[in-house]
């Protein structure tokens, strides 16, 4: 007998989830994100900075590429500064830089000043000590290669004046090659100082050696500052003021210097380079070559504003003169020190400085409980001293020991002070100096233009210009 089976039981229904699959409605942001243009910024570029000194110069067209400064003439022969070079701890002149002494101004005999700077003795003092006492025979050249000192002098009522400070390169004796003398100030190391020393005797016995070499510091000596100059040191006028009755008149004419100085417009350039499918294909919404070009004229005013800071040919720190330059007191910046480089000229216009230093003048302010003002430059609220401002250039250089120098300017060819040279209506210019000029496209579909500026600075009379040196910058306790 045959069973028949049961029938299958039907499978159980899946059990309730707490998470349900939620059909897609509509189109993703990631994949609408695909089709759509993105907002977007212009490319940034951090090493663009304020550039106040190429926006504060006053630009002069320069049609000729050279800008000549003509100025009445000039007598003076200061005191220039020599260079050095060292080998460990031993320091020796250079023989050529000799001639920056005043009574050697011209001499180029470079056996005769080389017997010279073998006879210089290196010396050296402690912070404090007196290298020359005021009223003492002056029997030494001095010339200083590392470190400062001061120069003190009488008052009027026999207290102690400070005169002035020496750095780096600075020299006080050179008159003694002329003759005997004394001392008219007494001369202190305020810090350590290196200092090489030339006797008076070992002088006479190389200029019994030389004869060219007696002949010139002779003929220096007794005639060099006879012509009469006025407080400048420029050809005098005579006048005659306060006269009565027919008082002959004396005749007088403005001289000028028969080799003025020429400055020539110097360049940045570089090759800007784009790929042809570049510029084909990704021009939108930015057009890709404007924006390289853009970005590279940016490059270019950056390195512009740098030469014009420490070209040696005409960049402001080398083409300040050397008796417009001017030491801190301390190392730190300090009002005091501003207060004296205001004083060496008329109408200064503007200080520069580096950020660093102008923190660290900041600083000082703040320990003697003054405030430090501001004035308003272009819309913009610019730190000042006495209604100077001091505007910020990194372009000034801090050295590894965290020293650098703080600049005081007079611009302007009508206030005889500091210009911007330039030339305008270059062929394809795009900014005043600045032009693009396309070279072609090479076999690789490179497309290639030639972007230039032209540019340099002049410095009219040279108290348009002075320098605080050996800034310290460094964070103090």
């Amino acid at each position: 007998m045959s069973v028949d089976a049961e029938p299958a039981a039907p499978a159980p229904a899946p059990a309730p989830t707490a998470e349900v699959r939620q059909v897609q409605l509509s189109l993703s942001t990631a994949a609408a994100r695909n089709l759509a243009t993105t907002t977007k910024s212009e490319p940034q570029m951090q090493g663009i900075s304020s550039r106040w000194l190429l926006r504060k110069l006053p630009w002069v067209h320069t049609p000729g590429g050279t800008y000549r400064v003509n100025r009445r003439l000039s007598y003076v022969v200061g005191d220039g500064r020599v260079t050095f070079v060292k080998s460990g701890s031993k320091v020796q002149v250079i023989p050529a830089e000799l001639a920056e002494l005043p009574l050697l101004r011209g001499f180029d005999d470079p056996t005769a000043l080389g017997a010279l700077a073998d006879r210089f003795v290196q010396k050296e003092y402690e912070p404090g000590q007196v290298i020359v006492h005021a009223g003492k025979k002056a029997d030494h050249v001095y010339l200083i290669a590392h470190g400062k000192v001061e120069k003190i002098g009488t008052g009027k009522y026999g207290d102690e004046t400070l005169l002035g400070r020496l750095g780096d390169g600075d020299t006080f004796g050179g008159q003694i090659l002329a003759g005997d003398g004394k001392w008219e100030f007494s001369a202190k190391a305020v810090t350590a100082v290196t200092i090489l020393a030339l006797p008076q005797t070992a002088y006479k016995a190389v200029a019994d050696q030389y004869d060219n070499l007696r002949a010139h510091v002779q003929n220096l000596g007794s005639n060099g500052h006879r012509r009469p100059t006025n407080k400048a040191g420029e050809a005098a006028i005579e006048l005659s003021a306060g006269h009565r009755g027919e008082t002959v008149l004396p005749g007088a004419f403005a001289d000028y210097e028969l080799k003025p100085r020429e400055y020539e417009l110097s360049v940045a350039q570089t090759v800007l380079k784009v790929h042809s499918r570049v510029a084909d294909l990704y021009n939108q919404p930015m057009n890709q070559t404007q924006q390289q070009l853009r970005l590279t004229i940016q490059e270019l005013r950056e390195r512009q504003e740098f030469e014009l800071v420490n070209n040696p040919e005409f960049g402001l720190l080398n083409n300040t003169d050397y008796d417009q330059r001017i030491q801190t007191q301390s190392g730190p910046p300090t009002p005091d020190d501003l207060d004296d480089l205001l004083s060496m000229r008329r109408g200064t216009q503007y200080f520069f400085a580096h950020p660093r230093a102008i923190a660290a003048f900041g600083k000082e302010c703040n320990k003697r409980g003054l405030m430090l003002r501001s004035v308003e430059v272009d819309g913009h609220a610019i730190p000042a001293w006495r209604g100077v401002p001091i505007l910020p250039c990194g372009k000034i250089p801090v050295s590894e020991h965290q020293i650098s120098s703080i600049i005081a300017v007079r611009t302007g060819e009508n206030n005889e002070g500091v210009i911007g040279l330039y030339q305008t209506g270059l062929p394809d210019e795009i900014e005043p100096g600045l032009n693009c000029r396309f070279m072609g496209i090479d076999e690789k579909a490179i497309i290639s233009y030639l972007v230039s500026t032209y540019y340099s600075a002049a410095v009219l009379v040279p108290d348009a210009i002075g320098i605080l040196e050996n800034v310290e910058v460094r964070p103090r306790a």
